[in-house]
């Protein structure tokens, strides 16, 4: 516990965000390990739906999880050796293949243009974000490769905090139904799937930028 609580105050956010990320793939990855479709909870949206989405889920736990090992400060310091080969597994084995498949899916998401316009643009970021961060790191320019991979991460969380935003944005709306969506379900579902699919990667993008500006100023 002393040791857990000294990688827990060099690096607070380690712990919650580690627990987050547990919690989240043993909700989410059980209904996909049956390789059953009528168990999915994202409705097809083209005959190859599902093994696209399972390809997806499959890369994207890898990213999740190999991209925590990447930014944790201690295992960074600690392993670096180890630390290079995740990183390869994170960018090849994770996020090109799975960002690949998250446009695939946000192409023919049955979500409507609005979400299919956020998944596609952040799956673009997504790739090119991790991709700028590994040629960084090949050209030895470990400072902007940090800074990309962070960025990278953050949109790999994206799925998550995409999930988190989706009750507050319904509560909000709800009371609009007979109103401003006229009655209809359908428009407010896909309304609320297109904000929270925005705010969810756009939010955390937003507040990354701002605090690294921050502590630029500070260094100063």
């Amino acid at each position: 516990m002393t040791w857990l609580t000294t990688k827990a105050t060099r690096a607070p956010w380690v712990l919650p965000v580690g627990a987050l990320i547990a919690v989240f793939l043993v909700y989410s990855l059980p209904p996909y390990l049956t390789f059953d479709p009528a168990l999915s909870r994202v409705p097809a949206g083209f005959w190859l739906h599902y093994p696209t989405l399972l390809l997806h889920i499959t890369f994207g736990s890898v990213a999740m999880v190999g991209g925590f090992l990447q930014v944790w400060p201690w295992f960074r310091s600690a392993h670096p050796r180890l630390h290079a080969k995740v990183g390869r597994i994170y960018v090849f084995g994770g996020v090109l293949p799975a960002a690949t498949m998250a446009f695939i899916l946000g192409f023919t998401s049955p979500f409507g243009p609005i979400t299919r316009a956020s998944d596609m643009l952040g799956a673009v970021l997504w790739f090119t974000a991790t991709l700028i961060g590994y040629r960084k790191a090949r050209a030895k320019d470990f400072r902007a490769h940090r800074t990309w991979m962070v960025r990278s991460y953050v949109l790999t969380l994206s799925t998550i905090t995409n999930r988190l935003w989706g009750p507050i944005v319904a509560l909000v709306l709800a009371p609009g139904l007979d109103t401003t969506f006229g009655g209809s379900e359908l428009a407010m579902g896909q309304a609320i799937a297109g904000i929270t699919a925005w705010l969810g990667w756009t939010v955390p993008l937003v507040l990354l930028e701002w605090f690294g500006t921050r502590r630029r100023q500070v260094a100063r």
